[in-house]
């Protein structure tokens, strides 16, 4: 088995692809609920229960052929920080992170499946893939359900679908989301009719770390709400249909914003990246804020594309949790945000200054500047 240094060393595949959809997707999640038909549901089930479910899930779980060389750990057994760097990279949930004795993680060695065990339900798995890629996430993962259902056996009804701790679950116990990163349309002072429309057709928007949780540079997560009475197909095809719409909306509003106004955007991500490329000291919020912009920049041509990839990574290497891991000790946030201002200055060391250059009348980069066609 994976040990835990070895699962955090690399970025996982989907951290760094969601450049597809102009960006703006950055990735695709599928999470299905399910609990064991001859066990009390662990919100009710004994210390001695909740080992006997263990005891019978991980080695189904461990024994599945993508679970190959996978990373299984009781939680118990994981520091304070170990576990939040699991929940800053959407690995396990933080719900799952305050539980300890008989709860138990396991995850693929590319970081694509976590499988929860003994979280609010006796398992909660996922698929998450880079981009736009709902209909392939639950693929994916609908196999892998197969494949656990030839060893273990659901509380399923016939009437009702598969039976869940909370009754939102119930039904396919799918919660299909995406998270999206969209700055063009927060600039543009759209973001707000636009949720409010994705809110309106029973679709639910989030913060970084879903229920309960602000955005934070610019990313929302948009979710199912409803699981009962219809398929997960259907339910992904809706979700998948409005995901679209949010991200042309958003790539039109970057594409208006160049046209309206380029001193803005340009002053926006020259400040973002001065502050970023000579900071001392950045709290999370700050840091999140102006990556946002950087990310931005890198989409429309005023940096290379790459620069697109180096945001994404930074985005999970400067959350609170992983800055502890790399100093490997437990760190004050003043402590915490000098070492993020000096990772950020590190790894944008060599990214010159942005390409603001715009030819008259067009509003658009000269053609020896970095841009790509994205614009």
């Amino acid at each position: 088995m994976m040990r835990f240094s070895t699962l955090i060393k690399h970025p996982a595949d989907w951290m760094t692809g969601g450049q597809g959809d102009h960006g703006a997707v950055l990735t695709s999640r599928i999470r299905l609920a399910r609990n064991l038909r001859s066990h009390p549901f662990p919100g009710w089930a004994k210390r001695e229960q909740r080992a006997a479910a263990l005891e019978l899930m991980r080695p189904a779980v461990e024994a599945l052929p993508a679970m190959k060389g996978a990373f299984s750990q009781e939680l118990g057994d994981l520091s304070p920080v170990q576990k939040q760097v699991l929940v800053e990279r959407h690995l396990i949930s933080r719900e799952h992170a305050a539980r300890g004795d008989g709860s138990a993680a396991v995850i693929e060695r590319r970081q694509t499946f976590s499988l929860m065990l003994n979280e609010e339900d006796h398992l909660r798995m996922q698929a998450i893939r880079p981009g736009l890629q709902l209909s392939a996430a639950f693929a994916a993962l609908s196999a892998l359900d197969s494949e656990l259902e030839h060893s273990l056996e659901f509380a399923f009804d016939p009437t009702l679908g598969y039976l869940t701790t909370c009754p939102t679950n119930l039904g396919t116990g799918l919660r299909a989301s995406a998270m999206l990163h969209l700055p063009g349309l927060v600039l543009s002072d759209q973001i707000g009719q636009v949720l409010q429309a994705v809110s309106k057709i029973g679709l639910a928007v989030r913060g970084l770390y879903g229920e309960g949780t602000e955005s934070l540079g610019n990313l929302y997560q948009i979710s199912n709400q409803s699981t009962l009475g219809e398929s997960e197909e259907t339910i992904i095809r809706r979700l998948e249909r409005v995901i679209s719409q949010v991200a042309s909306h958003e790539h039109n509003a970057r594409e208006k914003l160049l046209e309206d106004d380029p001193e803005m955007v340009s002053d926006k991500i020259g400040r973002a990246y001065g502050v970023l490329r000579h900071a001392h000291i950045i709290d999370s919020k700050e840091s999140l804020t102006h990556l946002s912009l950087l990310r931005l920049g890198g989409i429309l041509g005023f940096f290379p594309p790459e620069t697109v990839m180096l945001c994404d990574t930074l985005l999970m290497d400067i959350q609170p949790a992983h800055l502890q891991l790399h100093s490997d000790r437990k760190l004050e946030p003043e402590e915490r945000d000098a070492i993020r201002a000096e990772i950020v200055r590190s790894r944008l060391h060599s990214l010159d200054s942005p390409d603001t250059r715009f030819t008259s009348g067009t509003n658009k980069p000269l053609p020896n500047s970095h841009n790509t066609g994205d614009a």
